[in-house]
C-alpha cells in the first residue's frame, strides 16, 4: 500500500478514497462517489499515469467520460495486405519487421518501414523528410497504417500513412471507427482508448440525465446513456453524428439558457431611469451634428431611444463597420441622458482612444453647458482627486476614460448611461461593474469589429443588437495592395510624392522590439530603416503601447497637427484614432495580424476627403498567408472579412473568449454547428419564457448544470 500512495500529488485523493471504502464496508458505492473516483484508481491508470491524465484536465471518472474525441479513425476499410487495392484509402494491421533511415541531409532523407501483415504479406511504409517518425517504430511493434497503397514490384507501399500504435495484447480493431483523443507526452492513443472504454463500461449507467424524457423525444435527442458510448466508440458514422448532435445541442443549450436567464432577470428585476427623447430633445441634440445622419444611424438611434424610455435597463450592442459613425450614435445617447439630468460614462480600452473621444465631444459640444471629465490611469494624484470629487458631486455630465473608471473609488452622483467602446476587449463581467446604489444605468456596448452572427449569439447573447453597415457620405475609398518585396522602391516613391502633396502616413509593425522567437519587423528596426533611407527627408515619429500616457498624447498631438508626417507605430492605432489627413499606410509583416485587425488598421486612412492607399508586405509568403491577405485586399466590407477571419482563426482567438470568462466548449464548434446554435437559442428562450426561474421540478437538473457552468461568469448567483 505504501507504494500506491507514494505520489505526493495524489495523497489527498487516496486518503479520501480509502476513507470512503472503509466507511461503506462491503456495500456498493453510491453513484456520485463512483463518478468522482480519482483517475489514479481507474483501471489502466494507476499512480504513474494519473499525472499524465491530469495534464489533460482529467481528474475524475466523470472527466474521462466527457473527454470527447478530437477526431476519428475509420477502420471499416481494414484489409489484409494481400487484399489491398491501389489508390483507395485503406488500413492494414501488422508487425514491424525492419526499418531504415536513408540520408541525413535536411530535406533529403527517407524512412522505410517493412510491415508483416496479420494474415501474411508484406507492405512498406515510406516517409520522406520526416526523420522524427523513426522514434515510433521498433522491431516487433504492432502498428496500424492508414493510407492509399500502390504496387511497387513485389511490395505494396504507402507514402506518409497515418500511424496508430497498438498494444501487444490489444484486440484486432478491424471494421471499427476508433476515437482519436487529445494526448500528452508519455500517453499513447491505445492506452487512452482502453482507459475510456473501461470507464464507460463501469460508470456510464451511473450518469444522471438532465433532460426530461419528453424533451428528449420532442427534440429528437438520444438519452445520455445511449449517446455517450456512441460518441466515443461509434457503431457507424450515422450513430456518431446522432450522438454528437446530442452533446453539441446540450452544450450550446446550457449556455443559451444562462444568457436567457440573465436577460430575463435584467428585464424583471432591473430598474433604470426612464429617459424619453422628446422632439425638443432630439432637435437640440441633432443641431450639434454638422452633418446629416445616415439611415442606419437614424435607425440605431430610434432603437436606443426606445430602450432608454423604459424602466428596464437597456442592454444593447451597437456594431458597425469601420467609419460607419458609431461614435455619433453613442454621443446622441449620452446627450439624451444629460438632457434628463443624468451622468453618462464612455469607457474605452486605451488612453489614446479615450483622448480621441474627448476631443470629439469637445468639438461637438463647443459653447454648450455640458461638462466633460476625463478619468484615465495616467492622471497625477491631484488631477485624479479633483475629477473624482467633481464626478461624485455631479459637476461632470460626461465622463470619458479607460478601465480606471471601474475602480471602487469612483462614485457617481446620478449615473444614467454607460457606453463601453470596443466591448470585445473587455470581459463579460465588466459590463455590470459600474452599477451602484440606486437605479441601474442603461448600457450601450459598441464594437468597430463586425461580429459573426454565431459569436454574437454566444458572447453577446444577452444583448439586443443594432448594426451600422453604411459609411457617412463623403468618405473616400481605400485602395489596398498586397505588395511584393521587389515593389518597395516604387511604393516609397509613391509615398514620398503624396507626402509632398501634404498627406501623412502610418507605418504599422507587429513588434516593439526584435526577438529571435518571432520573424517579424520591429518598431525600432522600421524606424531606423526609414529615417536613414527612403523617408529621411521627412519628419518621422514613433508610438507604441509601452510609452507613458503623456508621451503617447504628445506624439499624437504632433501627428494631428502635421508636425509629424510619418508615424511608425504598433497596433495601438488600431481603433478610433482619427487623423483625416493621414491617407497612407504601410503594414509590415502583415501575416502577424488577423483579418479583422488589418481591417481596423486600414480604417485609420478612410477618415477624410482624400482617397486612402494601403500596402501590405509579408515576411512569410506561404500559400495560406497569401490566400488570407488576398481576401483582405479584395474587399473593404468588414462584415465579410469578419466571417473569413472567424472561419480561419475561430472565436476563441478572435474575440478573446477566455477574457470574457466563458469556459471553452468541449464538443461544440461554432464554425460548423451554427444550425444547432440557433436551435438551442430558440429552445432556451422558449423554456425561460415558460419557466423564468427554472423552478419546475423537471427543470431542476438543467438549472443546476447551468449554474455550475455559467453561474459565476454570467453573475447569475442563484436563479429565482
Amino acid at each position: 500500500m505504501v507504494g500506491i500512495y507514494s505520489d505526493k500529488t495524489c495523497w489527498w485523493h487516496a486518503a479520501r478514497w480509502v476513507a470512503t471504502i472503509i466507511f461503506m464496508g462491503k456495500s456498493e458505492k453510491p453513484a456520485a462517489a463512483s463518478l468522482t473516483t480519482p483517475v489514479q484508481f481507474l483501471p489502466g491508470v494507476g499512480p504513474s499515469r494519473a499525472p499524465l491524465l491530469e495534464r489533460l484536465g482529467l481528474r475524475t471518472a466523470t472527466d474521462v467520460l466527457f473527454c470527447f474525441p478530437r477526431d476519428y479513425q475509420d477502420l471499416t476499410q481494414l484489409r489484409a495486405i494481400d487484399g489491398l487495392e491501389e489508390d483507395k484509402l485503406q488500413t492494414v494491421v501488422g508487425t514491424v519487421e525492419e526499418f531504415e533511415l536513408r540520408g541525413s541531409t535536411p530535406g533529403r532523407c527517407v524512412l522505410g518501414v517493412l510491415i508483416r501483415g496479420q494474415c501474411g504479406g508484406y507492405m512498406r511504409g515510406l516517409w520522406f523528410n520526416q526523420p522524427f517518425m523513426q522514434k515510433q517504430f521498433y522491431r516487433g511493434r504492432r502498428v496500424m497504417l492508414s493510407g492509399k497503397p500502390r504496387r511497387n514490384g513485389l511490395f505494396w507501399e504507402m507514402n506518409h500513412p497515418t500511424v496508430t500504435q497498438l498494444g501487444d495484447d490489444e484486440e484486432e480493431p478491424g471494421g471499427r471507427i476508433l476515437p482519436v483523443y487529445p494526448l500528452t507526452e508519455g500517453l499513447k492513443q491505445w492506452q487512452m482508448r482502453r482507459i475510456v472504454e473501461s470507464v464507460l463500461e463501469r460508470h456510464v449507467e451511473l450518469l444522471d440525465e438532465v433532460f426530461p424524457p419528453e424533451y428528449l423525444e420532442t427534440h429528437r435527442l438520444w438519452p445520455l446513456r445511449k449517446a455517450l458510448p456512441e460518441i466515443h466508440f461509434p457503431s457507424d458514422w450515422q450513430s456518431m453524428e446522432t450522438a454528437r448532435r446530442r452533446f453539441v445541442y446540450q452544450e450550446l443549450f446550457i449556455l443559451q439558457l444562462g444568457l436567457a436567464v440573465r436577460r430575463r432577470r435584467q428585464q424583471l428585476h432591473g430598474q433604470a431611469p426612464p429617459m424619453e427623447v422628446s422632439a425638443k430633445i432630439d432637435a437640440r441634440i441633432q443641431r450639434r451634428f454638422p452633418f446629416e445622419l445616415t439611415a442606419a444611424q437614424k435607425t440605431a438611434i430610434a432603437e436606443i431611444s426606445a430602450d432608454m424610455a423604459r424602466t428596464v435597463p437597456m442592454n444593447r450592442l451597437l456594431q458597425g463597420d469601420v467609419g460607419s459613425g458609431k461614435t455619433i450614435v453613442a454621443v446622441y445617447a449620452m446627450l439624451a441622458a444629460v438632457a434628463h439630468g443624468y451622468q453618462a460614462v464612455l469607457m474605452a480600452p486605451t488612453e489614446v482612444l479615450a483622448r480621441q473621444h474627448v476631443r470629439t465631444l469637445e468639438r461637438l459640444l463647443a459653447g454648450s453647458q455640458v461638462r466633460i471629465g476625463t478619468l484615465i490611469g495616467g492622471l497625477n494624484t491631484s488631477a485624479r482627486r479633483d475629477v473624482l470629487e467633481r464626478i461624485a458631486e455631479g459637476q461632470v455630465d460626461l465622463i470619458v476614460g479607460t478601465q480606471a473608471i471601474l475602480q471602487e473609488s469612483v462614485r457617481f452622483a446620478k449615473l444614467g448611461l454607460v457606453v463601453i467602446d470596443e466591448q470585445h476587449k473587455f470581459g463579460v463581467r465588466q459590463r455590470a461593474a459600474l452599477k451602484q446604489a440606486g437605479a441601474d444605468p442603461h448600457y450601450l456596448v459598441m464594437t468597430a469589429t463586425p461580429i459573426p452572427r454565431t459569436v454574437t449569439m454566444t458572447l453577446f447573447g444577452d444583448l439586443d443588437v443594432s448594426t451600422l453597415r453604411d459609411s457617412p457620405p463623403g468618405r473616400k475609398a481605400v485602395h489596398t495592395y498586397l505588395a511584393e518585396e521587389g515593389q518597395r522602391d516604387r511604393w516609397w516613391d509613391f509615398v514620398r510624392r503624396k507626402l509632398g502633396e501634404g498627406r501623412q502616413c502610418y507605418v504599422v509593425v507587429p513588434l516593439v522590439e526584435e526577438t529571435e522567437a518571432v520573424a517579424a519587423v520591429s518598431l525600432d528596426a522600421a524606424y531606423e530603416a526609414l529615417v536613414n533611407g527612403p523617408l529621411e527627408a521627412f519628419r518621422v515619429g514613433l508610438i507604441h503601447g509601452r510609452m507613458t500616457s503623456d508621451e503617447k498624447e504628445a506624439v499624437m498631438a504632433d501627428f494631428r497637427c502635421g508636425e509629424i508626417q510619418v508615424l511608425v507605430c504598433t497596433s495601438v492605432v488600431e481603433v478610433g484614432v482619427d487623423v483625416p489627413n493621414a491617407t497612407l499606410m504601410t503594414i509590415e509583416s502583415a501575416e502577424r495580424f488577423g483579418l479583422a485587425q488589418l481591417h481596423q488598421l486600414r480604417g485609420r486612412i478612410s477618415r477624410g476627403r482624400f482617397p486612402g492607399y494601403c500596402a501590405v508586405f509579408v515576411g512569410t509568403d506561404t500559400e495560406d498567408v497569401l490566400a488570407r491577405l488576398k481576401s483582405f485586399t479584395s474587399t473593404t466590407d468588414g462584415f465579410e472579412l469578419a466571417e473569413a477571419d472567424f472561419s480561419q482563426r475561430g472565436p476563441g482567438e478572435l474575440f478573446g473568449t477566455r477574457q470574457h470568462g466563458l469556459p471553452p466548449f468541449r464538443v461544440a464548434d461554432l464554425l460548423q454547428d451554427k444550425s444547432f446554435l440557433e436551435e438551442a437559442r430558440r429552445d432556451a428562450m422558449a423554456l425561460v419564457e415558460a419557466d423564468p426561474g427554472l423552478s419546475l421540478p423537471e427543470h431542476a437538473k438543467l438549472r443546476r448544470q447551468m449554474l455550475a457552468r455559467y453561474g459565476k461568469v454570467l453573475e447569475l448567483g442563484d436563479v429565482g
